[in-house]
């Protein structure tokens, strides 16, 4: 019988290194990235480094070798050390809370799917309310449509101002959302609750705004944090909700793709959760199910302890990491503000890894048409990979900044990067560059 690649005891705690990862070695693992681009949007698709790539590429080739040997023997329990990682490293309380799907998205079905059938299957009233933020990432913004609106549910958006100055402009909102949600004797019945939004990216007061849904009587709180493990801190007991997701491809560089899916045991808790794709497993528990849901490829499911081996070559492990990002990114984001005479889209504490930052008016960024067509011209013309967003100027305002980029900061980047885009930008201002007249 083959040994697992990689064997991992999953423990989270190690004796500290005397010596960590040099500069040298972090190009090294990530020397597989175009160096022609600077690439400052790992927030979109994250990265992985080498070594994690190569113990992928062992766990392939085991299951290419031998497949009955991998499913059989290697599988399951290989599953179960990467959840007793990440079981760890969020502080829940039980493996069995923990079950890991291909990402966020698929996490959002999950709990979606549940709600639908409360609605399809008259255990919710017509009417009765989803609640979701503005912010809301488009897939999910789709799926609730797909899953509770379909079913009769009424879904309720969280409206949000930006740029944003601080946590009690989210708080308020969210209550007036909940009071719309619970007129007329109608229950919300889910609240769904972003940690991170993606565009624009601010971090959210999840603890404070779930304590407020189990005032208010919501049924059910869904996080839907696809950047934060890696990103921001990561506490289920702290936070308190009944379902959280995160991707680990984008923040905790696994490849491609993986999410976890938190589920909170509770005596009131009976709901049954089920993966929207059906196999043998149906009915074991959705951690079962999730890890066995047809022939394909689990290595990314796999290589959790490898991301551990490798994060832990980094002062302070993860959570060194973070903060160093924070912190660089914040710099970079001010640089950036202060060299085009524009600001950040939110206070250096509602930022994590990612930051954003007002383009200059003159670009005339006026659609978001105009910020694809900005974004490609960043990637074609200057090896510049950012993402914009487009912020419609309110009744009665002129001159003000429609445009933002979104920066990320990962252990990869050098300044280098960011003073390449500030240079970029630089020169189409000076070049009389607009939007509608780039083609």
């Amino acid at each position: 019988m083959a040994s697992s690649p990689n064997h991992h005891n999953g423990s989270a705690s190690k004796k500290p290194k005397l010596t960590f990862i040099t500069p040298d070695e972090i190009a090294a693992e990530f020397s597989h990235h175009d160096p022609a681009v600077a690439r400052i949007n790992n927030g979109s698709f994250g990265s992985c480094p080498d070594s994690v790539l190569q113990s992928q590429r062992r766990w392939q080739l085991q299951y290419l070798s031998q497949p009955d040997d991998f499913y059989f023997n290697h599988l399951k329990s290989g599953i179960l050390r990467s959840r007793s990682i990440i079981q760890r490293l969020i502080n829940a309380d039980h493996v069995d809370e923990v079950s890991l799907v291909d990402n966020a998205t698929t996490a959002a079905a999950i709990v979606l799917q549940q709600a639908a059938w409360g609605f399809s299957e008259s255990k919710f009233e017509k009417g009765d309310a989803v609640v979701m933020l503005h912010y809301a990432y488009g897939a999910v913004k789709k799926s609730i449509e797909a899953y509770v609106t379909r079913a009769g549910g009424h879904v309720i958006e969280v409206p949000l101002p930006f740029p944003l100055n601080s946590n009690e402009e989210i708080v308020s909102e969210f209550k007036k959302a909940l009071e719309k949600g619970k007129a007329n004797g109608r229950r919300v019945r889910l609240a769904v609750i972003d940690h991170i939004t993606s565009m624009p990216c601010v971090v959210i007061p999840v603890r404070e705004l779930v304590r407020i849904c189990r005032e208010e009587g919501v049924d059910q709180v869904f996080v839907d944090a696809a950047h934060s493990i890696g990103c921001t801190e990561v506490d289920m007991k702290e936070i308190g909700a009944d379902y959280y997701t995160s991707n680990l491809h984008k923040w905790f560089f696994c490849p491609p793709s993986i999410a976890f899916l938190y589920c909170r045991k509770s005596p009131k808790s009976n709901v049954e959760l089920h993966h929207p794709v059906v196999s043998h497993e149906y009915g074991n528990g959705l951690a079962i199910e999730s890890a066995w849901i047809g022939t394909r490829d689990y290595s990314p499911q796999l290589v959790v302890p490898a991301v551990l081996d490798f994060v832990e070559r980094f002062e302070g492990g993860i959570e060194g990491i973070r903060k160093r990002n924070h912190d660089a990114v914040v710099e970079m984001g001010q640089m950036l503000a202060k060299a085009w005479g524009t600001h950040l889209g939110c206070p250096p504490e509602m930022c994590a890894s990612m930051v954003m930052i007002g383009l200059p008016v003159r670009l005339g960024i006026s659609s978001e048409k105009d910020t694809l067509k900005l974004r490609t011209h960043l990637r074609e013309k200057f090896g510049v990979e950012v993402p914009i967003y487009f912020r419609p100027p309110k009744n009665g305002e002129v001159e003000v900044v429609t445009g933002y980029c979104r920066i990320s900061h990962q252990v990869y980047n050098k300044v280098d990067d960011y003073y390449k885009f500030r240079d970029a930008i630089n020169q189409l201002v000076s070049d009389g560059f607009t939007c509608a007249l780039h083609t």
